[in-house]
C-alpha cells in the first residue's frame, strides 16, 4: 500500500485511494472494527500500520500539492506594471455631513451640544413645553402614542427640558436627534433629524430678537456658504413668546426653514427657573430639509432609499 500511495499522481486520485483504506466501508476501518477481538501484539501491529498509512498519505498530499502549486507558479503570473484596480470607497452619508457641518457651525457659536432619549414621557414631550391637553399636537393622528402613555419624541425641543432640569440656567446648548410625526411625502417622512437650539442667561445679560434672528442667519449663511435674503413672519409656539417663522429667499422662491422665538415664561417656570430673572430664546428646524436644498433634492426620501449608485454620483 506504502508504495501504491507513492505512485498516486494526482489529488483526486489520491482522495479516491484514501476512501478505500479510512472510508466508511474502507479495509483500514474494517480491521480496525475487529481490534477488540485482536492479541495484543496484533493490536499494536495494526496501530502501527494504521499510522504509518496516514502519514504517508499526508506526505504525498502535500508532495502532489507543491508540485500543483510550482505548475502554476510557471504558467500565470501577476504584471506588476498595471494600474491597481480602483477602491470602491464609500462615503459619509449626506444626512450625516449635514449634521457635522451644523454642530461645528453651532459649538463655533459657543452652544454645547445635547442628546436625549427617543421615547419621551408626557412631560417632557408635551406638558413642561407648555403644550396643553388640547392641544393638536397630542392628536393621535400626528404623534406615535405607545401603550403605556408614552410617545415616540415629536421635537427635540424636549432635550431642552432636560438640559435645564439637569444643568440649569445660564445655558447655552443644542438639542440633536430623530423625531418621529405621522407624516409622508416628497419633503417629510415619519422619522426625520431636528436640532433645536437654546440660550437662556439673566435678564441684565439683553439677549434679545435680535440675538435670535443674527444667530439664525449666521447659521444658515456659514452652513449654505452664501450670503441669504430672510424673512421673518409672526408665528404660534405654545413653548414661545413671541414667536417667528423664518423664511429663505431660495431661486425665486421662498422657502420656509425653522420657528423661533423667545423662551415662554411658563417653559421656564416648568423648568424651575424664574421668568422674571432670566430670558432667552429657541429655535428648531430640520437638519434633513436643510440638507435637501444644499444638495439640490426635491424629495426627501431620496436619502433613505439606499442607493449606492446615487450616493456616488450625487456630488457628496
Amino acid at each position: 500500500m506504502q508504495e501504491q500511495i507513492k505512485n498516486v499522481n494526482s489529488l483526486e486520485e489520491l482522495q479516491s485511494l484514501y476512501t478505500s483504506v479510512f472510508g466508511k466501508n474502507g479495509s483500514m476501518t474494517l480491521r480496525l472494527k475487529e481490534m477488540s477481538k485482536m492479541e495484543p501484539s496484533a493490536r499494536a501491529e495494526l496501530n502501527k500500520e494504521n499510522a504509518a498509512l496516514r502519514e504517508a498519505f499526508k506526505i504525498r498530499q502535500t508532495e502532489l500539492e507543491t508540485a500543483a502549486l510550482n505548475q502554476k507558479l510557471k504558467t500565470e503570473f501577476v504584471d506588476v506594471t498595471l494600474d491597481i484596480a480602483p477602491k470602491n470607497c464609500g462615503t459619509i452619508h449626506p444626512l450625516t455631513q449635514t449634521l457635522l457641518q451644523i454642530g461645528t457651525i453651532l459649538e463655533s457659536l459657543g452652544f454645547e451640544m445635547w442628546t436625549g432619549p427617543e421615547v419621551e414621557d408626557d412631560w417632557h414631550n408635551f406638558t413642561a413645553l407648555n403644550t396643553p391637553s388640547y392641544h393638536p399636537a397630542r392628536d393621535m393622528q400626528d404623534s406615535f402614542f405607545l401603550d403605556n402613555g408614552n410617545v415616540l419624541r415629536t421635537q427635540t425641543s424636549a432635550i431642552q427640558i432636560r438640559a435645564m432640569e439637569t444643568h440649569g440656567v445660564p445655558i447655552k446648548m443644542f438639542g440633536v436627534g430623530r423625531t418621529y410625526r405621522k407624516e409622508m411625502d416628497a419633503t417629510h417622512s415619519p422619522m426625520f433629524g431636528q436640532i433645536e437650539g437654546l440660550y437662556v442667561d439673566k435678564i441684565d445679560a439683553h439677549i434679545t430678537m435680535s440675538d435670535l434672528v443674527a444667530t439664525i442667519r449666521t447659521m444658515l449663511e456659514r452652513f449654505f456658504e452664501k450670503k441669504l435674503e430672510m424673512r421673518i413672519r409672526p408665528s404660534y409656539f405654545p413653548f414661545t413668546e413671541p414667536s417667528i417663522e423664518i423664511d429663505i429667499k431660495w431661486g425665486d422662491k421662498w422657502l420656509e426653514i425653522m420657528g423661533a422665538g423667545m423662551v415662554h415664561p411658563n417653559v421656564l417656570r416648568n423648568c424651575g427657573v424664574n421668568p422674571d430673572e432670566y430670558q432667552g430664546f429657541a429655535f428648531g428646524f430640520g437638519w434633513d430639509r436643510l440638507a435637501m436644498l444644499k444638495f439640490g433634492l426635491n424629495d426627501i426620501r431620496q436619502f433613505y432609499d439606499g442607493d449606492v449608485r446615487w450616493l456616488k454620483n450625487s456630488g457628496f
